[in-house]
């Protein structure tokens, strides 16, 4: 492991997934090499279980002759009246990813708070870039609320959930149904969202942050990808990019949780600090010594307590 300037002040007991960390998603000319590399590693995988959820793969039908949209679903199977429902909307840079990679989590999650959870396989960029992503939660979003009575959901208990560039989109969504006066949501769940196009030209860019896992490099062109040109520019949508949204009122509370060394640990504070002068109620966790991703280091510490924080603010937030 090469010594870098914030390698000082990472947890020791994250010290070890470092290196072995995936390295995904970029640089994008390999783009499709490294999600055939994915794949490869999710059918070696043993596909976790939990006889507590039932879980199934669904086909969401397009909107306005879009696509259809594949999603899975996963619901507790013993049901006690209508069922909170959270939309979770996976990483990957905006450029890899699938829901099955977050499985064992939204598993577990279905069972512990006895909700239904649909996880998005959302388009990816560059093939795909903004809004098709967007576009493709929020399809699912309407979906959710119009199949309410089948799926035997409450309607008043939506979250939306994301985790990096799945919290971007979870941001995003929560911005354009709002504009739209669309399904109304009751959280906004942010782990490490990707939200601010304009960290990768900052001309002031904190010196700790984002050296391990995903650097300013691969954000850049992770952006790139979304949005189909350079990122920093003028014009970028909010719907693209959370952060350049200039009006935050009227949104659903929220929870965001990052790493002291994750480069988003600046956007993320600021977007924490903006919804809070708007009114919107915010829950924000800053972990020390942690990095974009650290919770794959299940046994560490942090990690857990960061697990325990995050469920428990869902818990609050659709239980009561």
């Amino acid at each position: 492991m090469h010594e870098t300037a914030s390698l000082r002040l990472v947890d020791p007991e994250l010290l070890s997934v470092i290196d072995p960390y995936p390295q995904v998603g970029l640089p994008i000319t390999d783009v499709r090499e490294v999600r055939n590399e994915l794949a490869r590693m999710l059918a070696a995988s043993p596909r976790p279980s939990d006889a507590r959820v039932e879980r199934a793969e669904v086909w969401i039908p397009g909107r306005k002759g879009a696509s259809d949209v594949r999603a899975l679903i996963y619901s507790p199977v013993n049901r006690s009246g209508p069922l909170p429902a959270v939309l979770h909307i996976h990483g990957g840079g905006y450029v890899v990813g699938a829901p099955e990679f977050a499985e064992a989590g939204n598993l577990s999650l279905a069972a512990d708070l006895g909700c239904l959870v649909c996880s998005v396989d959302y388009r990816l960029a560059p093939e795909h870039p903004h809004p098709a992503p967007l576009d493709d939660c929020y399809t699912a979003l309407i979906w959710l609320h119009d199949e309410a009575a089948v799926l035997a959901l409450d309607r008043t208990r939506v979250a939306v959930k994301g985790e990096s560039a799945g919290g971007g989109i979870a941001a995003a969504l929560a911005l354009a149904a709002r504009d739209a006066g669309g399904p109304p949501l009751r959280f906004q769940h942010l782990t490490a969202p990707m939200i601010d196009d304009r960290t990768c030209v900052e001309g002031d860019p904190h010196p700790l942050v984002g050296e391990f896992v995903w650097n300013r490099e691969r954000n850049r062109q992770g952006w790139e990808a979304l949005l189909g040109h350079p990122p920093g520019l003028d014009g970028v949508s909010h719907l693209a990019a959370a952060a350049r949204a200039r009006e935050l009122s009227s949104l659903p509370a929220a929870y965001i949780a990052v790493g002291a060394l994750d480069l988003f640990l600046e956007e993320n504070l600021d977007y924490g600090r903006r919804l809070t002068r708007a009114g919107v109620p915010v829950e924000m966790h800053v972990y020390p010594g942690a990095f974009h991703g650290f919770g794959a280091a299940v046994q560490a510490r942090v990690a857990q307590a960061a697990a325990r924080d995050s469920r428990e603010a869902l818990r609050r937030a659709l239980l009561g």
